[in-house]
């Protein structure tokens, strides 16, 4: 992938060189475990639309978008005029801006849920400050979410989503399982742990703990349990549940936003009493948000005459963050949403074609405009079920790396996430190489489910 002029004078590529200097200043060289790759990381140059070009010189079709946090691609100008324009007047202040209170203003009109919003820096930030606004709010210590999901990194939110058969319990009562090592027994004590998409289950592990839980969390399409929608029956249950009982309903929204105008919530005839936003919402820069009920947002009122949640951060609302996010929500308005999810449609489409003829046992799954391919043939929106196995591992490792050569970034579950400048031709080009890196794995298969 790279070329005489890309060499640098020790004979290593760019990549090689810089990954070398990354890895005497940097644990594992990088900050982001997302971007290592072997033998090391490659390093952006530029990226303009939806292609990215590397440092090598090598453009390629940006499905990850960064982790589904650009909707418009990359450097759109629209975006890039609004933030030049407020990088001339300031970064960030000690005083509130106009631009937070704009911002806010759309983000309201987008969902009647939204009655009230706070900013933060990032989706764990938002999802943190949900559920201490949910143990404010209720006096209550615990919080339950379902297994496998992926809610940031925040203790008590990243319970269990690493759970795997060794250590994920029984399924009538699954394991609070640490991600990191030396999380406190108390942590793990005080979240409860669902199964995805298992209304039955899921109320009677809620109703051994119902005077205790301040939430119950969850993504209405889980990343880390196969990117399945939750199913209308799942999210009615635990909406009723928590009504019942005296808990708040949070949805995290820091992916699924994408998914309609006024998030994927708009898919079920339910609504939270809180939301996590995120990514996308940033228009390419650092943010979290949460969302919600008047009387639940209070909590964090400074002004009030008991102060429950004191919330605040040094960049929270800065500027940049408010230009370029208004800006790109603006632009992703109700017709974008729809025909950026038209355009998911037949991705999925393909890639479900590309399988079949290849003739292996793998599927893709998704919603709005995300999809995920898996080397099994069904998923069934469960994260026991969708679990990663090593061999299933070691075939999606080689269908990225098909990818990867021949012009296509993914996410690194193979997992892509589309932006509103991509065309037909950007998916056509997607599907082929999938049906061309399906069939060069189809060996790889174990015998027995090769077909």
């Amino acid at each position: 992938m790279t070329d005489k002029n890309s060499e640098s004078q020790n004979g290593k590529s760019k990549s090689a060189a810089l990954y070398q200097r990354g890895c005497k200043v940097m644990p594992g060289g990088v900050s982001r475990n997302t971007v290592l790759r072997a033998p090391h990381p490659l390093y952006a140059e530029k990226g303009a639309g939806c292609y990215v070009t590397d440092i090598e010189g090598v453009k390629r079709i940006d499905f990850a978008n960064n982790m589904a946090a650009l909707i418009h691609g990359h450097a759109h100008p629209e975006v890039v005029a609004a933030v030049t324009r407020q990088l001339q007047l300031g970064t960030a202040f000690t005083l509130a801006t106009e631009a937070e209170v704009r911002y806010a203003e759309h983000l309201c009109q987008r969902n009647p849920g939204f009655e009230m919003i706070r900013f933060v820096n990032s989706g764990t930030e938002a999802v943190m400050s949900c559920l201490k606004a949910a143990r404010a709010y209720t006096g209550r210590p615990k919080i339950a979410k379902a297994e496998g999901a992926y809610h940031g990194l925040y203790d008590y939110a990243e319970v269990s989503q690493t759970a795997s058969p060794e250590n994920w319990g029984d399924a009538e009562n699954p394991a609070s399982v640490p991600v990191a090592q030396g999380t406190p027994a108390s942590a793990l004590n005080d979240v409860v742990i669902i199964p995805f998409n298992d209304p039955e289950r899921a109320i009677a592990i809620l109703d051994k703990h119902a005077a205790e839980l301040a939430c119950v969390l969850i993504d209405l399409m889980p990343h880390r349990i196969g990117l399945s929608p939750a199913s209308p029956e799942f999210v009615r249950a635990l909406r009723k549940w928590t009504e019942e009982n005296g808990a708040l309903l949070v949805f995290d929204e820091v992916i699924t936003l994408r998914s309609n105008y006024g998030g994927a919530q708009e898919w079920f005839d339910v609504r939270p009493d809180l939301t996590a936003m995120g990514k996308m919402i940033g228009g390419g820069f650092p943010v979290g948000a949460l969302a919600g009920r008047k009387g639940i947002m209070e909590v964090m009122n400074p002004l009030a005459d008991k102060i429950v949640f004191p919330l605040s951060g040094t960049f929270s609302a800065n500027p940049i963050t408010m230009t370029a996010g208004r800006v790109s929500m603006e632009l992703f308005d109700r017709d974008a949403v729809a025909r950026l999810n038209r355009l998911a449609d037949r991705a999925r489409e393909q890639i479900a074609e590309a399988i079949r003829v290849a003739d292996i046992p793998a599927c893709v799954t998704g919603g709005g405009s995300m999809f995920r391919v898996h080397m099994k043939p069904d998923v069934a929106g469960d994260y026991r079920k969708a679990f990663v196995t090593p061999e299933e591992s070691r075939l999606l490792k080689a269908l990225l790396s098909h990818l990867f050569d021949n012009g296509i970034m993914m996410i690194n579950t193979c997992s892509g996430t589309l932006s509103t400048v991509m065309t037909e031709q950007e998916i056509d080009l997607l599907s082929d190489q999938m049906l061309a890196g399906f069939r060069k794995i189809k060996a790889l298969f174990p015998r027995q489910n090769a077909g």
